[in-house]
C-alpha cells in the first residue's frame, strides 16, 4: 500500500511561507494548473501581490488497452490562456504536486513556444515518479514519496479520494 500525507490548513501556509522566499525574481503573470494548483496559486499570487491570474486547464487522454502505454498520451489543452498574455512575461506555472511531472511540464513547454518565460512551481515534488530524468520543478517547498492528501480534498471524503490514482 502506497504510503499517505494528510496535510492541514497550517501544513499548507507553512509550505507557502517556505516556497515565497525562494523566488529570485519577480514575475508578470501566473499559470494556475486547474484543479490541483488552484488553491496553492490563490495563495501564491496574495503572498507575491500578482494580479495577472490564469487558468490552463490539461488532460492526456486514454484510448490505449495496455496500462503502461497510458503515459504516451499526448496533452490536450482544454483551456489555455490567450498567447498574448504569457509571451515576453515571466510566468510562473503553479500545481499543487510534480508526480510524473506531464502537466506541469506540457504547461511549461506551451508557455514558453509562445514567447514566455515559464518557471514551475508546486508544493510537493516526487523525484521517484518523475518521468523526465532531467527536469524537476524550479521551486517547490517538500520532497515526498507520499500520495499528498490536501485539506481542500477531505470535504469529497476520504473514501472518494482516489488515493491510488497517479496525476
Amino acid at each position: 500500500m502506497k504510503r499517505r500525507e494528510l496535510l492541514t490548513w497550517d501544513d499548507v501556509e507553512a509550505l507557502i511561507d517556505h516556497l515565497v522566499p525562494q523566488f529570485e525574481t519577480e514575475f508578470d503573470a501566473m499559470v494556475i494548473i486547474t484543479r490541483g494548483g488552484i488553491v496553492p496559486g490563490g495563495m501564491l499570487c496574495e503572498a507575491l501581490n500578482l494580479f495577472v491570474v490564469l487558468t490552463a486547464a490539461v488532460d492526456f487522454p486514454f484510448e490505449m488497452e495496455q496500462d503502461e502505454n497510458k503515459l504516451l498520451a499526448w496533452p490536450r489543452f482544454i483551456q489555455f490562456p490567450d498567447f498574448e498574455e504569457l509571451q515576453d512575461r515571466r510566468v510562473l506555472v503553479v500545481d499543487d504536486v510534480w508526480g510524473s511531472g506531464r502537466t506541469i511540464t506540457a504547461v511549461k513547454n506551451r508557455v514558453s513556444s509562445v514567447g514566455g518565460k515559464p518557471y514551475t512551481c508546486v508544493l510537493h515534488y516526487n523525484p521517484y515518479r518523475n518521468l523526465f530524468s532531467s527536469a524537476a520543478p524550479d521551486y517547490f517547498a517538500a520532497v515526498t514519496d507520499a500520495h499528498v492528501i490536501y485539506p481542500w480534498e477531505l470535504n469529497r471524503g476520504p473514501e472518494n479520494v482516489l488515493l491510488d490514482q497517479p496525476d
